[in-house]
């Protein structure tokens, strides 16, 4: 009689598959992950101002109306936030905001190419949504540019 030979099992888990699948998926979000910040491209003014209290942010997330260099409007709420919108899609969704929580801080952030007076629109419309103050987004000022 002949005897059976027994296969001892193997109790290993290959993960070289694994890992190739999680390099190729890095390699996929190192690409992509830059694509996804691209937002408006607005070239913003420098200014020596004190930056917003960070605790203050993390608390209230800020409504920024961004205007770019050809003074097409845009919100950072909504379903196509780089899609630019009319006026009175502004008025409107600011509006709903503001209701929902009064102490959201509502910011302006503008190309430096934009006439003051598209500024003073943007401003104008976010008032009549009824925000009762209005910041602005800066960079600050670079110290090697000698300006003040």
């Amino acid at each position: 009689m002949k005897r059976a030979r027994h296969r001892r099992l193997m109790g290993e888990i290959n993960v070289v598959p694994y890992i190739d699948v999680m390099l190729v998926l890095l390699i996929i979000f190192m690409i992509t992950a830059p694509l996804l910040t691209q937002g408006i491209d607005v070239d913003l003014p420098e200014a020596a101002a004190d930056p917003l209290d960070p605790e203050f942010l993390r608390d209230n997330e800020p409504l920024v109306l961004s205007i770019d260099a050809q003074g097409s409007l845009y919100l950072n709420i909504g379903d196509n936030e780089d899609e630019p919108i009319d006026e009175q899609t502004v008025v409107t969704r600011t509006a709903a905001v503001i209701r929902r929580n009064a102490e959201t801080p509502v910011l302006v952030r503008a190309d430096r190419a934009v006439p003051y007076g598209r500024v003073v629109t943007g401003m104008v419309l976010l008032q009549q949504a009824g925000a009762d103050r209005v910041g602005f987004i800066t960079d600050p000022v670079d110290a090697s540019s000698g300006e003040p």
